[in-house]
């Protein structure tokens, strides 16, 4: 009696295993927060030692401070997405890591600290002059929310900071990342370590962070890893 033996079919593209694409989501954020911190950062190179003058405030531009919010706003959703998915995908995996349980937990921080930080910033592009409430305060008034935009936007950085380290501990530590995205990790808590303990500077989180974000981020999509597998 003749066996009949099916040929196997070649896994269409379809078929074949694709990239987990969640870590575009850390991408996403990086590069968002990257320009509503910095490409919008608002102020002029003349603003440093800025005093209370109405001149300041006509020197703004109000759509600079509204599009950095919205750009802002975007990175919050993402960063909160970003640690839900990774709750969700990654935590199950390495249930006995406390690093992995620390990166969502970074992230959250980042997102509530830069809702209040570029929310500031669109109030002050709100109410400068020829904006949409120019006369809601006055000279003083928006000088309090010029001094809130100094570091505003970049302290929430933080939690990313620490999300790093987390990153860096799984990677070099416990071996469950790329060793290199570890040791990238550690320049941008290296570099916060540092500068505020050297130096005090409460915004230096944000020099960084975001471009940290979208490197690992990217690496984890194109590389491979134990929680992209």
């Amino acid at each position: 009696m003749t066996q009949l033996h099916p040929t196997p079919t070649p896994a269409g593209p379809h078929q074949a295993a694709s990239r987990p694409r969640w870590p575009l989501l850390a991408a996403a954020a990086g590069l968002t927060g990257l320009v509503a911190t910095m490409v919008l950062d608002g102020r002029t190179v003349s603003d440093e030692g800025a005093t209370l003058d109405h001149q300041l405030f006509v020197d703004l531009d109000p759509l600079t401070f509204r599009l950095s919010m919205v750009f802002g706003y975007l990175t919050v959703v993402l960063l909160l997405v970003l640690a839900a998915t990774w709750r969700r995908l990654v935590e199950p995996r390495l249930a006995g890591s406390t690093a992995a349980h620390v990166v969502p937990l970074g992230l959250l921080s980042s997102a509530a600290g830069l809702t209040y930080g570029y929310g500031w910033k669109g109030a002050l592009g709100n109410y400068l002059p020829d904006s949409f409430e120019p006369h809601a305060f006055d000279d003083t008034g928006l000088y309090v929310y010029y001094v809130l935009n100094d570091f505003g936007a970049w302290i929430g950085w933080l939690g990313v900071v620490i999300a790093a380290g987390a990153i860096a501990v799984m990677s070099l530590k416990e071996r469950t990342v790329p060793r290199w995205i570890g040791v990238v990790s550690l320049v941008p808590v290296l570099q916060t370590t540092l500068m505020v303990a050297g130096l005090g500077v409460p915004g230096v989180p944000a020099l960084l962070g975001p471009a940290w974000l979208a490197v690992t981020g990217l690496g984890l999509y194109l590389g491979r890893s134990s929680i992209t597998s």
